[in-house]
């Protein structure tokens, strides 16, 4: 309890409440414009983040993500346009109900379902990050080198579009963690005489320049014209909202489940739980035919899933030390920065940290309820703002971040290198967030690899010696070889579906 109490007064003082509102308002704005996510809303905080206390730095990133996944659903409602992914699932839906006028009430639903998630994913990260802190005590090399292989494989199976594309991207984000000294045998590997590479490739730019640098070559290259400012008028945010809400107030539960569930998933975050949910709400719905129309039912689920999902993501980032999506990839390094390194002894040797972060998620959510409705009132004046002014702004905030990490140019280069490349590859059809977790698990898996290897004497067997390192070794490759087995399946009846 004093644990608690410690952790309440530092996350309520006026300096990390007072940023904790200034970071609200930017991550509605970023959620707001479209083309801007909630990733890239974390990559511009980091620079901001170097000269604060570890509780305000954290405190920041929680509250700017939790408002811009929300904030997705302004330009997804009034002009068709997701403003983030996370709200790419009902973009259709809430469009359609503001085609019938009810503009302010599909916002509403979005407001008060995410608030409820938030809320949700905060209770379950909260309640299940000290028992599997706990269970990972007892983790060893094995145990953790199976973890991040499940991670990594996850990252892939779940990713949008080509699995194979998926695959590929990943191998690309592991050579790049193989950059560098070589922390076993002390060989540079693939520095190509630079003495900068030598110390690998800095996580922070690297990760700035993959989300935010390739949205601004992105914007670059595209002949999109200004966004329309919607016609229709707003009007009331809340009304009509309580009788929708006690009708499908079964799709709000499975919706917050769901989202928290599939965030703690390593690699699916918010959009992937917001699809999954929407999906499920059609197919269990006793109308599927009002879906696509501006029926609130897939609104209530998905737009609850998607902020669930954030929360959800924290529990293998904090516990394991492995990202639960691009966003808590990025968390992470902040995490190092701050000399909260992420695994189970951090519940141990700074609890009052961790708690602090639990609160600081109650307290977004809670704020985002009178934010978010200030943000809906104002949302044609969010949508005037011209790209072509934002996104030199971006740019410029960009190399700031990159210069800082180690006062060189050498991060602003890594930053420019790999935007190009996740630009590429983006425009290609390949993801980059398995890439990411390929960076941020790639000496991780290497690490753990070669000291079990050590431990081993030599021996594979040394992976299945232990009851739990069995188990997730058994559960990876059974969903390694799970896709092969269903397409020698295919291959060997033709007839089934």
């Amino acid at each position: 309890m004093d644990t608690i109490l410690e952790a309440f007064a530092l996350v309520t003082e006026p300096y990390t409440l007072g940023v904790m509102l200034l970071a609200a308002m930017f991550g509605l704005f970023v959620g707001a414009m479209p083309g801007l996510t909630a990733t890239m809303a974390t990559a511009l905080l980091i620079p901001f983040t170097f000269f604060m206390d570890p509780v305000p730095a954290i405190a920041v990133i929680v509250t700017a993500v939790a408002t811009a996944i929300f904030a997705g659903d302004i330009p997804g409602a009034l002009l068709r346009i997701p403003g983030t992914p996370a709200s790419a699932a009902y973009c259709d839906e809430s469009y359609a109900m503001t085609r019938k006028g009810l503009a302010e009430r599909a916002l509403g639903i979005g407001l008060v379902t995410s608030v409820i998630g938030g809320l949700t994913g905060a209770v379950v990260l909260s309640l299940s990050a000290p028992v599997l802190a706990e269970f990972a005590l007892r983790f060893s090399s094995f145990e953790y080198f199976w973890l991040a292989c499940l991670g990594l494989s996850c990252a892939v199976i779940i990713s949008t579009g080509s699995t194979l594309k998926g695959f590929v991207s990943l191998l690309i984000g592991l050579f790049i963690a193989t950059i560098g000294i070589d922390g076993t045998a002390g060989h540079p590997r693939f520095t190509f005489g630079n003495v900068e590479l030598m110390g690998g490739v800095s996580f922070i730019p690297a990760m700035i320049g993959m989300f935010a640098i390739s949205e601004v070559l992105r914007y670059v290259a595209s002949t999109r014209e200004a966004l329309p400012v919607p016609q229709q008028p707003v009007g009331s945010v809340f009304g009509g909202i309580g009788p929708i809400l006690r009708r499908y107030k079964m799709n709000i539960v499975q919706g917050s489940s769901l989202g928290a569930i599939i965030g703690i998933l390593p690699g699916a975050g918010a959009d992937i739980a917001a699809w999954i949910s929407y999906a499920i709400a059609k197919k269990r719905s006793k109308e599927p035919e009002k879906f696509g129309t501006g029926h609130p039912e897939g609104l209530v689920a998905a737009g609850s899933a998607n902020n669930a999902a954030v929360a959800g993501a924290w529990v293998p980032a904090i516990v394991f030390g492995i990202p639960g999506d691009s966003i808590t990839a990025i968390v992470i390094g902040v995490l190092y920065m701050k000399g909260m390194n992420p695994g189970p002894m951090v519940f141990v040797e700074k609890p009052e940290l961790i708690y602090a972060v639990f609160i600081a998620f109650f307290i977004a959510n809670l704020a985002l309820l009178p934010l978010g409705f200030a943000a809906i009132k104002m949302s044609r004046q969010i949508l005037k703002v011209p790209q072509r002014i934002l996104m030199p702004i971006i740019l410029l905030f960009c190399i700031v971040g990159a210069f800082a990490i180690n006062n060189t140019v050498f991060g602003v280069t890594v930053m420019l290198v790999l935007g190009i490349i996740a630009y590429v590859m983006e425009e290609n059809g390949f993801p980059v967030a398995p890439a990411i977790l390929g960076i941020v698990l790639g000496a991780m898996i290497e690490d753990n690899f070669m000291a079990s290897m050590i431990k081993a004497d030599g021996s594979l067997s040394g992976f299945f010696s232990r009851p739990i390192a069995a188990t997730l070794g058994v559960l990876t490759l059974l969903l390694w070889t799970m896709p092969l087995f269903l397409t020698l399946r295919r291959w060997l009846r033709p007839g089934t579906e």
